[in-house]
């Protein structure tokens, strides 16, 4: 290998300087193959154009296709989704508010209950102190009666032991009490 790169004339395509064998520029641009050029062009874009369009255009059109169905599909399942998650918030809210005028009805009623319950202790309760109160009044006034009976006696007593100190005399006892029935009387 060093003596086909050590000579100064070498025998390589890239190595001759004086370019004697070609017909001169870059073969693309040269004249003389066009048409073969164009052909093949033509033939390469026809060959892709069929490829794509019969394999890889209907798999990537398919894939489109299921992505924007399944888009479509999940949008339809999450407007159903909303659609009763809405209608459970409205029963919840219904039954929150039937249960809210239930528990108000029951409050009333209790309310209304205890009211008449404690008018009804009441009312017993000042039956009982009433009855006790005309039991403590007869009390009274039979005890003041006796009293006033022994007040009497003690009257008469006092009143006719006093005449008789002052006077010396003993007073007759009608005298004595008809004088303390006049004062105790008024």
């Amino acid at each position: 290998m060093a003596e086909s790169h050590g000579g100064a004339k070498g025998t390589g395509a890239h190595t001759e300087a004086d370019g004697g064998h070609h017909g001169g520029g870059f073969p693309p641009f040269e004249s003389s193959t066009f048409a073969s050029q164009l052909v093949s062009l033509a033939i390469a874009f026809v060959a892709l154009y069929l490829i794509v369009s019969r394999f890889a255009l209907p798999r990537v059109g398919g894939a489109i296709e299921a992505r924007q169905n399944k888009i479509e599909g999940d949008l339809a399942e999450a407007q159903k989704l909303k659609d009763q998650s809405e209608a459970a918030l409205k029963a919840y809210e219904g039954e929150l508010a039937s249960a809210r005028a239930r528990a108000q009805a029951i409050g009333n009623e209790s309310r209304e209950k205890a009211n008449a319950q404690a008018e009804a202790e009441r009312k017993a309760l000042e039956e009982q102190l009433s009855a006790k109160l005309a039991e403590a009044e007869k009390t009274i006034a039979s005890t003041r009666a006796t009293a006033m009976s022994n007040v009497r006696g003690i009257a008469a007593d006092a009143a006719g032991t006093i005449v008789q100190q002052l006077t010396g005399v003993v007073p007759d006892a009608a005298s004595v009490n008809a004088a303390v029935d006049a004062t105790l009387k008024g």
